[in-house]
């Protein structure tokens, strides 16, 4: 099958619900597209660490996993240094010792890293295997096409994302705001006491139970709630 161009890239951003969805989609077409390709992956580094954020079907588990445990493997080091990390034969290769005799248990022969640049992440690379010695040689190039158009493609999701998760960020500061404000009118209803004080004595109750000011509030405006609730309910 020939490569995708970038405008199917683009389809499947739109098409994809979020980054891990795009990302799935991105290693199968991989695999579709780079000659001698049996299962793809992509290596990305997030919190300060290695993370496999996606495989494509038929890839087998823990190929990627044992080289993060042994900071030691193609993807770690397409990853780190920037540069490609190619293995055509694993019975051959040296460089890996522990993870070439786990990828060879696994069926894999052969192993193609290529770098990716991703905006705000340090480190991330597709992460490409063959059954057969020398199986990815001639998709070499095809292999890079792909990553840089991946890239591109990956950049567009994680702003989606990060933009998704501001907005999460300031709805949920709003209601934490919104039920402070309802807990301290509680406080200054019941105790006739104003703005201030009631802050005050929530943020000391706060403290002295190590509970988190809004957890607090949230179950002071729910229980005045209930209370409310079942008032009127026998009042009716």
């Amino acid at each position: 099958m020939s490569p995708d161009t970038p405008d199917t890239l683009e389809m499947a951003i739109v098409r994809s619900s979020g980054l891990d969805t795009l990302l799935r989609d991105l290693t199968d077409r991989a695999v579709q597209s780079v000659p001698g390709a049996a299962a793809c992956s992509i290596t990305v580094r997030r919190a300060d660490r290695l993370l496999t954020l996606a495989g494509s079907s038929g890839l087998p588990s823990g190929l990627d996993q044992r080289q993060y445990e042994n900071g030691s493997g193609p993807c770690v080091e397409a990853a780190e240094t920037n540069e490609e990390q190619y293995a055509p034969d694993l019975e051959a290769e040296t460089r890996w010792p522990t993870y070439t005799s786990y990828a060879l248990s696994s069926g894999v022969r052969c192993v193609l890293a290529v770098p990716i640049d991703v905006d705000g992440e340090r480190g991330a690379a597709l992460n490409l295997y063959g059954v057969e010695a020398g199986a990815l040689g001639k998709g070499r190039d095809a292999a890079r096409a792909f990553a840089a158009r991946a890239a591109d493609a990956i950049n567009v999701a994680l702003r989606v994302e990060r933009r998704r998760e501001s907005t999460a960020d300031v709805r949920t500061a709003l209601l934490s705001r919104s039920v402070i404000d309802q807990a301290i009118g509680i406080l200054m209803a019941q105790e006739r006491i104003d703005a201030r004080i009631a802050l005050e004595r929530l943020r000391r109750v706060s403290q002295d139970h190590n509970v988190k000011l809004r957890d607090l509030c949230t179950d002071l405006v729910a229980r005045v709630s209930g209370t409310n609730e079942r008032r009127t309910r026998e009042s009716n």
